[in-house]
């Protein structure tokens, strides 16, 4: 595996969609491939439904747990307006991957504001380098949507130079035993349907 200086990748989306989960598998397989590995949470205030977000950095050296703005190699949106909150966040030439989602707040189902229009249409123009990833029909074949965090990590793999074993052992060191077959199953479905589509980074 050819290493890297640094790199540095943000998960965001709300709670209860799994972001924490998906950095600390990221994690287990730099740790495993030999990195020097940081990560650092950010907490919406609502348990769910608040805007989460998780930074992970690896490389040979890494001293700061924290992405600065305009540092993120690849930002992974779990839902539409997470990933514009994080855009300040992305390099120029950074990788947006984004969930086809849309997640209203509870202040917007309670009429006190309004969702974004055309979202996906806005990224589309204004973001050079993003990638839209519909995870509906993965989730429904695996019948669970929490595993929405494990199929954005099969998307995300195309990208990383990390073979997918490394990725299906550290599921397995990470996730609850008895979620861990789903889970391999819902990142096998989701990697294999991405592959060949994205620009791998290697």
């Amino acid at each position: 595996m050819v290493k890297h200086d640094m790199t540095n990748i943000i998960f965001a989306g709300v709670g209860g969609q799994g972001v924490l989960l998906a950095g600390k598998i990221l994690m287990q397989v730099a740790l495993d491939a030999g990195y020097d590995v940081k990560e650092s949470e950010v907490h919406g205030m609502a348990q769910r439904g608040g805007s989460v977000d998780c930074h992970v950095r690896y490389g040979d050296t890494v001293y700061s747990p924290l992405v600065e703005k305009g540092g993120a190699d690849y930002i992974v949106a779990f839902e539409y307006v997470e990933a514009i909150r994080k855009l300040d966040y992305l390099k120029e030439d950074g990788k947006l991957i984004v969930n086809r989602l849309a997640v209203k707040p509870v202040l917007v189902e309670a009429g006190l504001e309004e969702y974004p229009q055309d979202v996906e249409s806005w990224i589309k123009e204004n973001v050079k380098n993003s990638v839209l990833i519909d995870t509906k029909d993965v989730l429904k074949e695996v019948k669970s949507s929490r595993a929405l965090n494990i199929v954005m990590l099969g998307a995300l793999a195309n990208y990383l130079a990390f073979d997918k074993e490394s990725w299906e052992e550290a599921i397995k060191k990470t996730v609850k035993e008895k979620f861990v077959e789903m889970n391999l199953n819902a990142f096998d479905r989701m990697f294999k349907k991405t592959a060949g589509q994205l620009d791998i980074m290697v």
